[in-house]
C-alpha cells in the first residue's frame, strides 16, 4: 500500500503536493482500464458496505452539521444504496460492446460501440447532502474504470472527515483518493489535468469549474440549481399541493437543489392556497403550537454566513413591501430560520433575484397561462420545475412550453434519486450533462465507435483516386435518390456477408 495516498488534508496542501498526488493516483489508470465487470461491482459494494458501517456516525455528522434526524441522513443512504445495487445488476450489459446496424456506407462491416474509461475523474461536492453527492458519481466513476479524486466540500467539515475515512478503508491502494481543504484546495485540484470533472454547487464556482477544465479539454457535469417554479393551476387540488410543497420547501431547511424556490399560483385559488400552505407548515414542524424552533425535527442552516444570507434575503423584502405571512423570524445562535411564507413580491426584491436556498417560500398570483410562461423564460432555465393541475390540457401546457432540467406533476422533489433510470440534471445555466445509473457511467466514459473491415462489396481501388465514372454516378444517386428503407439495408447487408463467406471460402 502506498502511504503517501492515504494522506488527506484539513488545510490547502501546497500545489506541489497536489501535483505528485494526482501523478500517483493517475499512474493507477491503466491498470483500472483493464478491470472486469466482477472486479468494478465489487468496489462499488466495498464502497457502500464501509458507507454503511459507519452509519451512526453519518447520523451524527447531519445532526451537528445541519440539525437532521436519524431518517433524514437514512434518505440520502436509501438513495446511495440504490444506486450501488442499480450498477451491480447493470454494469455487465453497459460494458458489454454495443453493435450498431450498419448503413450503405458500411455494408458488410462489423460496427460497435465500446465504453472505455476516461481517465481520471475529480468529484466536487456540495455540502447540503454530502454522501449521495459526492459518493453516487464516484461509483459511477468506478463503475465505468476510472481513478477518482475526491474533494468535499469544506463547508460540511464533519461529513468531510467522515468521506474521508470511509474512502481510505475501502481503497487503501489509493484509486479513490480524498483531499480535504477549501478554495485553495479546490483550486490546486483543478490545475491538473483530469479528464472528467463532476461539480455540484452554484453558478458562480461552477464558471470557474468550466473554465478550468478547458485547460485540459476535460468534460464536464455540472449541476448548478437555480430558481425552480411551481405552479398551481385553477384545477389543482389545492390540499395536495400545499402538503407537498410544505414538504417540498422544507426539508433539509430547504437546502435542496431542486426544491421549489417560488409558487405561482392562479389568482382564483391563491388565498386557499396560501392559507393552507401555512397549516400544512405548522402541522408537519410545529403541531403542538411551541414554536417552529422548539421542534428537534426541523433542520438548521448550515453555518453562520448562509444564515446571514438568507435572513436579508428576507428583510430586503419586508423592507420592500413584501407581506410576511408565516415565519420571519431568526436565531442566529442555533443558525434557526422559521419556515417563511412571502407574498406581495416584486422583481426587485433579492427574494426573487437568486436561488433562496432556505425555509423560505414566494407566492405570485396569475391570471393567464401566458403569464406563467413569461415569467419563467425571464429566468435562467431552471434545474426543476413543478406543475400542479388535475386538467390534462393545463398539464401538457406547460410540459410543452417550459423548459427546465427536470419536471413533476402533482408532486415536488422526488424525481432525485428516486429512479436510477431517469438521468439527473440541469439545463444550461442550472446545469450541464447528466447524472444517476447509466448516466454517470456514460459520463465518465469513452464511447468509443469503433469498425472492423468485412468481406468488400466493391473493389476496394474503385473508391479511390482516380474516381470512375461508376462510382461518381452511384455517389450521386445516394444523394438524389429516395432513403433506403432500413430492412432493405438489412437486407443488402446480409447478402453482403453470404457472399463474403464465399469468396473467403
Amino acid at each position: 500500500m502506498n502511504a503517501a495516498l492515504e494522506t488527506t488534508f484539513a488545510v490547502a496542501p501546497p500545489s506541489a503536493d497536489l501535483s505528485a498526488l494526482f501523478r500517483r493516483v493517475a499512474a493507477l489508470t491503466p491498470s483500472l482500464a483493464q478491470t472486469s465487470v466482477a472486479q468494478r461491482i465489487a468496489k462499488v459494494r466495498r464502497l457502500m458496505d464501509t458507507v454503511l458501517k459507519y452509519r451512526t456516525e453519518i447520523h451524527e455528522t447531519g445532526r451537528l452539521e445541519r440539525g437532521l434526524t436519524p431518517p433524514d441522513m437514512d434518505g440520502e443512504l436509501v438513495m446511495l444504496k440504490f444506486e450501488a445495487d442499480f450498477i451491480a445488476r447493470h454494469l455487465e450489459d453497459w460494458m458489454t460492446p454495443k453493435v450498431a446496424p450498419n448503413s450503405l456506407m458500411t455494408l458488410g462491416k462489423t460496427c460497435y460501440v465500446r465504453y472505455e474509461p476516461k481517465g481520471m475523474a475529480l468529484v466536487l461536492p456540495s455540502w447540503n447532502a454530502p454522501y449521495v453527492i459526492g459518493l453516487l458519481p464516484t461509483m459511477g466513476a468506478i463503475a465505468a474504470g476510472n481513478a477518482v479524486i475526491l474533494k468535499p466540500s469544506e463547508l460540511s467539515p464533519h461529513s468531510s472527515k467522515l468521506v474521508a475515512r470511509i474512502v481510505r478503508e475501502a481503497f487503501p491502494d489509493g484509486e479513490v483518493t480524498v483531499v480535504e481543504g477549501g478554495a485553495e484546495a479546490a483550486q490546486g485540484l483543478l490545475a491538473q489535468p483530469f479528464h472528467h470533472i463532476f461539480y455540484i454547487g452554484n453558478n458562480h464556482v461552477g464558471r470557474i469549474v468550466m473554465k478550468a477544465a478547458a485547460d485540459h479539454f476535460a468534460s464536464v457535469t455540472l449541476e448548478m440549481g437555480g430558481k425552480n417554479p411551481s405552479i398551481v393551476d385553477a384545477s389543482a387540488d389545492i390540499d395536495d399541493a400545499a402538503l407537498k410543497t410544505s414538504w417540498g420547501r422544507l426539508c433539509n431547511a430547504g437546502q435542496a437543489c431542486i426544491a421549489p424556490d417560488y409558487v405561482l399560483a392562479h389568482a382564483s385559488v391563491i388565498d386557499r392556497f396560501v392559507a393552507t400552505l401555512v397549516r400544512e407548515i405548522k402541522a408537519m414542524y410545529d403541531p403542538r403550537g411551541e414554536g417552529f424552533d422548539k421542534n428537534p425535527e426541523y433542520p438548521r442552516i448550515i453555518n453562520a454566513r448562509h444564515f446571514e444570507r438568507v435572513k436579508g434575503l428576507v428583510e430586503d423584502a419586508r423592507a420592500k413591501g413584501a407581506t410576511i405571512v408565516c415565519g420571519g423570524t431568526y436565531d442566529a445562535a442555533a443558525r434557526y430560520i422559521a419556515p417563511t411564507v412571502i407574498t406581495n413580491v416584486t422583481d426587485d426584491m433579492k427574494l426573487m433575484q437568486e436561488e433562496i436556498f432556505g425555509p423560505v417560500i414566494a407566492v405570485i398570483p396569475w391570471r393567464e397561462r401566458g403569464q406563467v410562461i413569461d415569467y419563467i423564460a425571464t429566468r435562467p432555465k431552471p434545474l426543476a420545475a413543478y406543475v400542479f393541475a388535475k386538467d390534462r390540457d393545463a398539464i401538457d401546457y406547460f410540459i410543452s412550453r417550459t423548459t427546465s432540467g427536470s419536471l413533476v406533476v402533482n408532486h415536488n422533489v422526488v424525481q432525485s434519486g428516486t429512479n436510477p433510470l431517469l438521468p439527473f440534471g440541469g439545463v444550461n445555466s442550472s446545469g450541464i450533462g447528466r447524472m444517476v445509473g447509466f448516466a454517470t457511467f456514460a459520463e465518465c466514459s469513452n464511447a468509443r465507435a469503433i469498425v472492423e473491415e468485412g468481406p468488400p462489396v466493391v473493389e476496394p481501388r474503385s473508391m479511390f483516386p482516380p474516381l470512375t465514372a461508376k462510382y461518381k454516378k452511384q455517389l450521386a444517386q445516394l444523394i438524389e435518390g429516395k432513403p433506403v428503407p432500413p430492412w432493405m439495408v438489412r437486407l443488402i447487408d446480409g447478402i453482403v456477408r453470404v457472399v463474403g463467406l464465399f469468396k473467403r471460402g
